[in-house]
Formats: C-alpha cells, sequence, structure tokens
C-alpha cells in the first residue's frame, strides 16, 4: 500500500466534501487511483475530462503512483 496525498479543486472538492485528502491504496497508476476515487467519492467526471498533475508536474495517466506522491485531479473551469 502506498500513501498519497490527494488535492480537490471546484467540482471535485464540492462531490468529495473536502479539499484534500491521504488516502492508502493499491492503486499502480494515476488511472486506478481515479477509478478508485470514483466509486469512494462519487466523482462524476470521467478521466478525460481531466488533467492530472503529480508533486506540482502535469502527468500523464499511466504514470506509476509512488508512496508519499502528492495528486491534482483538475477538473474543466467554468465561466469567463
Amino acid at each position: 500500500m502506498k500513501v498519497i496525498n490527494l488535492q480537490y479543486y471546484a467540482q471535485l472538492r464540492e462531490q468529495a466534501g473536502m479539499g484534500g485528502e491521504q488516502v492508502a491504496t493499491a492503486a499502480a497508476s494515476l488511472q486506478e487511483l481515479y477509478d478508485e476515487l470514483r466509486v469512494r467519492r462519487g466523482f462524476s467526471l470521467a478521466p478525460d475530462a481531466l488533467k492530472v498533475a503529480v508533486n506540482a508536474q502535469f502527468s500523464a495517466w499511466d504514470r506509476p503512483l509512488r508512496d508519499g506522491d502528492t495528486v491534482v485531479f483538475i477538473p474543466p473551469v467554468a465561466g469567463g
């Protein structure tokens, strides 16, 4: 199990009911982690609607997770 630090913004923050959390996960990739969180937190956005960053750098969904990573799922921004 890895411990991952998560930060949520906009719609994901609203759906999670919090701005962030620390989770223990067996997920091997960002895609697997988001799939797990969709079930756990009820996220409605599909992965292709999001960008993802790890340790302050944009990343591909197939990037392997490492213990202690900080992950931010970035939803589309509305407004103008």
